[in-house]
């Protein structure tokens, strides 16, 4: 009573009829790229004068910061006096 009713053809033609025109063009294989020692070395020489370049200015930055503190907190204290 319940059981659901099958089309008599389980696959009805397909209304969409796919003719080749063209070939797909060939796809060329992509270049070999061959990396040298000496530009690994340079990458990795690069990164550590960058690396030490950044140490550097924020060494810099919290000196100065430190200094500034250490002036107005003297400055503080001559105004007081």
């Amino acid at each position: 009573m319940f059981l659901p009713k099958y089309p008599e053809n389980p696959s009805p033609p397909s209304a969409y009829v796919h003719t080749p025109t063209e070939p797909a063009p060939a796809r060329r294989p992509a270049p070999q790229i061959s990396i040298s020692t000496g530009a690994v070395v340079a990458v990795l020489v690069g990164g550590v004068v960058l690396t030490a370049l950044l140490a550097a200015v924020a060494v810099a930055a919290i000196s100065v910061a430190v200094a500034a503190v250490v002036l107005r907190s003297m400055l503080r204290d001559q105004r007081r006096r």
